[in-house]
């Protein structure tokens, strides 16, 4: 009997643990949604900004971009993008360095995804459209700020 109720209570206890994931939420991390206008021009390395809003617990918080590219980067676009910022405790936290690393091309109305995430673990995930002639491949660092 007594090995019955051990065996039991290890099959409850695992039961216990691999559900527990399922069922808990991280409290702390919250989404907002982010609209973002970057004009981006280049020949080796590109240079670009832009501007763009947070809307993150029914506040709207203006923001400024600035980024800047190295590669293989020929051309100008202009990039209206839009998606969620996620991992967010506060509005502030979507200031920083974001990166990523990726290959794309832009010609006329060409659409465009990219994921990007800073140094406080705040993820872009942003979709939209380029307008205008660019072809890279390149590291990007781009610079959010509250304005």
């Amino acid at each position: 009997m007594l090995k019955v109720r051990q065996a039991l209570g290890q099959v409850l206890m695992t039961v216990a643990f691999a559900v527990s994931p399922v069922l808990t939420v991280p409290a702390w991390a919250e989404t907002g949604t982010v609209n973002i206008e970057i004009v981006k021009a280049g020949f080796i390395v590109g240079v670009g900004g832009g501007r763009g809003t947070l809307v993150f617990q029914g506040r709207r918080y203006p923001l400024r971009i600035g980024g800047l590219s190295f590669g293989a980067t020929i051309g100008a676009s202009k990039a209206e993008l839009s998606g969620r910022a996620s991992n967010l405790r506060r509005a502030s936290d979507i200031a920083g360095t974001y990166t990523a690393v990726g290959a794309g091309a832009a010609v006329g109305g060409g659409v465009s995804a990219i994921r990007l995430q800073n140094g406080k673990g705040v993820v872009l995930d942003l979709k939209g459209r380029n307008i205008g002639l660019e072809l890279n491949t390149s590291v990007s660092g781009v610079e959010v700020s509250l304005r």
